[in-house]
């Protein structure tokens, strides 16, 4: 390789590793010898050399049962393009084996990785108040970004990126409303979910700003196709709502479910929207609240590349905007 493009080894090495130290004729005429050459350089002697396994872990949470949000499918999807994009790649692992009835330890598999070295730095997902990942990782001063706020957690300074739920489901109250809706129902998860606290806020706030009434019109459940439609047979028999904007497309689902067991038609009798635009929302003709998951990814690894190479500057935090998907499931 050296031979061939007339530089020394340690300039070979530079322009695979630090590009930016060699001027921009050397670099092309390096550049043209391993692209004839077709190298590929060697990674596991490259870790030994730098340390750097190029590698980022992110946890997977267990499967769940009865739900339509395949969100984390389409993330991971995203993560990984946007990994490779820069030269990385992502390692899935998981926290280890759960006895039924058992919690999940938050921090199963993290410690093991952290003493390999198999990674460079990890991906964290679940970012609810007082979580133990974030604080864990902070404490081992293990380099990590978070797809999440940290909500109440004033004194998180780790880099983040995160979606405006609230704005979201606000942007899906005022459509049903721009429909003729004014008993637009909110079906949430039970408390203590920070996630869909904020997207409730986001009805709350719509439905306040539309002088529409919000009293009997809400319910809380597990984020369940069974409880959602069972929470939605309530509603429609006690508080006869005319649309109903849901906190995931797993509820949306049960809703459905609930309108066909009474041979209303979704739209046209009673309109629904739910969140995450999910594949299954794209087959049910649902209209759905999506999150811009690809541009998440490439903030995220945007800001590892800033904690792990001190020439990229690093966000502190980055919220997104999504979008509403429109389709006939609230359209009359």
């Amino acid at each position: 390789m050296a031979e061939r493009s007339g530089v020394s080894r340690q300039t070979v090495s530079n322009a695979i590793n630090n590009p930016d130290l060699l001027r921009p004729e050397t670099l092309a005429r390096v550049q043209q010898a391993i692209e004839h050459l077709d190298y590929t350089p060697n990674q596991a002697a490259r870790h030994l050399r730098t340390r750097s396994s190029h590698l980022v872990g992110l946890r997977l949470s267990p499967p769940q049962e009865f739900t339509a949000n395949m969100a984390m499918d389409r993330f991971v999807h995203a993560l990984v393009e946007a990994s490779r994009e820069v030269g990385y790649h992502v390692l899935l692992f998981s926290g280890g084996r759960v006895a039924e009835g058992e919690r999940p330890d938050p921090l199963g598999g993290y410690d093991d990785l952290l003493r390999s070295t198999a990674v460079d730095a990890f991906v964290v997902t679940d970012t609810y108040l007082g979580n133990p990942q974030t604080v864990g990782l902070a404490q081992r001063r293990a380099p990590f970004v978070a797809f999440g706020r940290p909500w109440d957690d004033a004194a998180a300074d780790h880099p983040w990126v995160d979606v405006d739920g609230a704005a979201g489901v606000e942007a899906a109250t005022e459509h049903l409303r721009s429909q003729g809706h004014e008993r637009i129902a909110w079906l949430g998860w039970q408390p203590g979910s920070r996630i869909g606290e904020d997207r409730r806020a986001g009805w709350h706030r719509a439905m306040t700003a539309l002088e529409l009434p919000t009293a009997g019109l809400e319910a809380a459940v597990e984020d369940d196709v069974l409880a959602g439609g069972r929470a939605a047979a309530s509603l429609l028999e006690a508080s006869a709502p005319t649309a109903f904007v849901c906190a995931s497309d797993t509820l949306a689902v049960g809703v459905l479910g609930a309108l066909s067991d009474r041979g209303l038609q979704p739209g046209r009798d009673v309109a629904v929207v739910g969140f995450d635009d999910s594949q299954v929302a794209q087959v049910m003709g649902l209209s759905s609240v999506r999150q811009p998951l690809e541009e998440v990814a490439v903030h995220l690894v945007a800001a590892l590349r800033g904690l792990l190479a001190p020439a990229h500057p690093v966000t502190a935090g980055v919220l997104l905007q999504p979008t509403l998907r429109i389709r006939a499931s609230s359209v009359r």
